[in-house]
């Protein structure tokens, strides 16, 4: 390790001339990489919803559709915008009212029975179809271009009108999310640091880091909106107690002597040995992600541990080399640390333990309770300002129309209409279905199929499937939806075994089962994962058990809050959680931990160990602590989209959270069941109370 810190430091000219150029492929490759915006992409591929969505985009050419509500406009100037409309590259189909009467007819003399489903005040709807899917480049282009042409009478709603707005608000707060953070975690350093010069060299080595792993997230083709959100700010909170430590160890490697290359050499060698454990744990927290079946833990995982591994490789080569390079400004502006020793904390825990052991007893059930009844919802709608255009649309479609979500259901096209009538009367009788549409229906109606435009008859069937819609007046991802769509299915299994209901309905069902499964998985994983590396990295049975306890008591209180505030949760901040709370902060334990055991193999008693671990601990983990809440707390606090706000609201209150417990809970603990620990961790098994001095005169 001392031979590659003198390597370093020898070549801290070359290795800054390398990092910058470095810079130029990584904003290239940042700008090259592709967002998506959609969630529902990353429901597995097999399933049966996605083929449905897949048989619509390649057998009816409808990757997407958007109902355009229409305010008092005449039958002309509908006509009049649909030719328009059709004019769009990617527009496929649009079909109104007007395709059905005509200009001729007056609206007096439409049939009741249509004129009830598409006009409400003055109000009607007109259908569009995108070739494209959902969420592609082109399809949130098309309906850019509608918004475009059309004026204050024209309302677009949809999937990809709501993806629109979601990408337009996310891009518009990105970089005042970066901001936030850094101007949080400056504060905290200038109080933390001996220098005013220095928590910029931090913050500068970070963000480097951060745009390599932007950079590189190339090679996964595009990644989710929700990692490109947090991930900067999450990679700044995980990884700056490396860098950190690494500056701490060159001051204090610099009072031995008077060499600055020499002493940066030792630290480097110092940081590490000492980071090599904990980033260990927090790269394999995140890997743990890639477990879920919900592809979007996968996007966060992967992205994530390629920070945490980038940002070692960076605090070890990069910094160093900038230290060294302004050690002389670093000089000029040293001050008097700010923060505290926390001397009074220390003496209250020690002296305190079996109080605080009790404390933790009575809280665990009261935090678990919250824990497991905290109420997540899947309704991305719901995540998002209500003023924006799409959900405003999406809920004058609700409220005017009843048309709250709506199924696509494909069957075998050579069913008799009268049996698909039949299934559909079926399907109407269940509570909560507002109405059903079919080719077979529109001709029980008494309009001729001659009339009827090529557009329309083309939505409905092809050569191998005939398509019915299904409107419901139950929300998105709620029980009663959920449960209708099973009964829906069961209906039309009795017709056809191979029908398939698909539309966002569908779907979210779907999503709602795969993350229900993913929550408790990927916690599970995340824990036997940290618990192997930790038992390796500690040599201990005993302490993963202990440590993974202290951070999951964390995790119950801070996920069981949002019960006991009645707060309700997106469903992403729910199942990552956790995992990014345990593998985050897990680290902060094993600071303490390892020099516990130092200590105590000094021949030091637990209580004397206990003490001089947490106290040489506690102002590292409460700036540690600190920074993670601070690059992530302005983020939580300023965020219009929910799903990122309430994401990086719980990692900055968990970051404080485990700070608390890790000081608090951890060093009782660690008085508690000093026996049991030093019979199951290697190398402690003869130091038993009671042992240590007979032990060591042999």
């Amino acid at each position: 390790m001392h031979k590659l810190g003198k390597a370093i430091c020898k070549h801290k000219r070359l290795i800054l001339i390398i990092a910058l150029l470095l810079l130029i492929p990584s904003v290239m490759g940042m700008k090259a990489t592709r967002i998506n915006y959609d969630i529902l992409v990353y429901l597995p591929e097999d399933i049966e919803t996605i083929r449905g969505e897949n048989i619509l985009s390649d057998d009816f050419d409808m990757g997407a559709f958007s109902v355009v509500l229409l305010d008092d406009m005449k039958i002309k100037d509908i006509k009049k915008l649909e030719e328009e409309f059709k004019k769009i590259d990617n527009v496929e189909k649009v079909v109104s009212i007007a395709d059905v009467v005509g200009t001729a007819i007056p609206e007096e003399m439409i049939p009741e029975d249509i004129k009830s489903k598409v006009y409400k005040d003055n109000e009607t709807m007109m259908l569009v179809t995108f070739k494209e899917q959902i969420s592609s480049d082109e399809t949130m282009k098309t309906v850019q271009t509608l918004r475009e042409i059309t004026d204050e009478r024209c309302k677009i709603s949809g999937m990809t009108a709501t993806v629109l707005d979601t990408r337009d608000l996310s891009d518009s707060e990105i970089v005042i999310y970066v901001v936030i953070a850094v101007a949080l975690c400056l504060i905290i350093l200038e109080l933390a640091l001996d220098s005013y010069v220095a928590p910029v060299l931090l913050l500068l080595n970070i963000g480097i880091a951060i745009l390599y792993n932007m950079g590189s997230n190339i090679f996964l083709g595009e990644i989710s909106y929700i990692t490109k959100a947090i991930s900067a700010v999450l990679q700044l909170g995980v990884t700056m107690d490396f860098a950190i430590f690494l500056y701490h160890s060159y001051m204090q490697e610099k009072e031995h002597t008077s060499n600055n290359d020499e002493a940066m050499a030792s630290a480097i060698g110092k940081t590490l040995v000492s980071v090599v454990g904990s980033s260990l744990t927090t790269i394999a927290g995140f890997l743990a992600l890639c477990s879920m079946n919900l592809t979007l833990g996968k996007d966060i995982g992967i992205v994530m541990a390629k920070g945490v591994l980038l940002g070692v490789i960076s605090v070890v080569t990069v910094l160093p080399a900038m230290i060294l390079e302004l050690n002389g400004l670093i000089e000029k502006t040293k001050h008097k640390e700010i923060f505290p020793k926390f001397t009074g904390v220390k003496n209250f825990v020690i002296k305190h333990y079996k109080l605080i052991a009790l404390a933790f007893v009575i809280i665990l059930p009261i935090a678990f309770y919250g824990y497991q009844n905290t109420e997540s919802y899947y309704n991305l709608d719901k995540s998002l300002p209500k003023t924006l255009d799409s959900v405003v649309a999406n809920e004058e479609l609700k409220d005017k129309f009843n048309m709250v979500s709506m199924e696509l259901l494909l069957i075998d096209k050579d069913i008799p209409d009268n049996q698909v009538n039949n299934m559909l009367n079926e399907i109407e009788d269940l509570e909560g279905i507002e109405w059903t549409l079919s080719f077979s229906k529109v001709a029980d109606l008494g309009i001729p199929k001659e009339v009827l435009p090529n557009d329309l008859l083309e939505i409905f069937q092809n050569d191998k499937y005939q398509i019915a819609i299904i409107n419901s007046k139950y929300e998105m991802a709620t029980n009663e939806l959920n449960d209708q769509v099973t009964k829906v299915n069961e209906i039309i299994k009795k017709y056809d075994q191979n029908a398939i209901l698909a539309g966002e309905g569908p779907l979210m069902k779907d999503l709602v089962e795969i993350s229900d499964h993913d929550f408790n998985s990927v916690n599970t994983v995340s824990i036997a994962i940290i618990f192997v590396i930790m038992i390796i990295v500690l040599k201990s049975i005993s302490l993963p058990v202990i440590l993974i306890t202290v951070i999951e008591f964390a995790i119950f209180i801070n996920m069981g809050i949002p019960y006991y505030t009645n707060t309700i949760l997106p469903f992403i901040a729910s199942i990552v959680i956790g995992t990014i709370q345990l593998g985050a902060t897990i680290d902060y334990a094993i600071l303490i931990t390892n020099k516990y055991i130092t200590n105590r193999k000094e021949g030091k008693d637990k209580k004397q160990a206990v003490s001089e671990a947490l106290g040489t601990s506690i102002s590292s983990i409460v700036i540690s602590g600190l920074c993670f809440f601070g690059a992530t707390f302005g983020v939580g606090a300023y965020s219009k989209i929910e799903m990122i706000g309430s994401l990086c609201t719980l990692m900055s209150r968990g970051a404080i959270v485990s700070m608390v417990c890790v000081i608090a809970v951890l060093p009782a603990f660690l008085m508690i069941f000093d026996k049991i620990i030093c019979k199951t961790t290697m190398g402690m098994r003869k130091l038993e109370e009671g042992k240590w001095l007979k032990w060591k005169r042999k």
